[in-house]
């Protein structure tokens, strides 16, 4: 039996070797979809107050940042982009909306406002993994009405 010259598993000396198949997990693409996607890492990774990761240096902790506990804004970061500290235009806006709804609503309108404004609903006294994730979902049965 002759096997295909152009198979990628198959080598000039018949040896064979695995080949690694990667999926890539679907990225949330609408704002309601962000918020339910944060409320599952949130709900997987648990809810940290302080900075977006506990140990963003990395100084005493090995484990990737999108595993560690993390704050609300970086679980949304995290649940669009895939890693906590990088932007996106669907990130910023889940943060403006979710900003608007907590509370007074941010002092001024600019990103880092609003993340300081969710950041600082999410650092509470008492607050709990438990209600940053219902927050989450209210926001996203919310926006979901809105488009509707």
């Amino acid at each position: 039996m002759k096997q295909n010259p152009t198979d990628p598993t198959n080598f000039p000396a018949g040896d064979r070797r695995p080949v690694l198949v990667t999926l890539a997990t679907p990225r949330p693409t609408t704002v309601p979809a962000a918020f339910r996607a944060a409320a599952r890492v949130l709900s997987a990774n648990g809810l940290h107050q302080g900075d977006y990761v506990p140990d963003a240096r990395d100084k005493e902790m090995c484990i990737p940042h999108f595993l560690r506990p993390m704050s609300i804004v970086a679980a949304l970061k995290t649940a669009v982009t895939g890693d906590p500290h990088r932007n996106s235009q669907l990130a910023d806006k889940a943060i403006g909306v979710l900003a608007l709804r907590l509370g007074d609503g941010p002092r001024w309108g600019d990103i880092f406002s609003l993340e300081t404004h969710v950041d600082d609903w999410g650092d509470g006294e008492g607050r709990t993994t438990e209600s940053a994730v219902a927050v989450l979902y209210a926001a996203a049965d919310a926006s979901e009405q809105v488009a509707a």
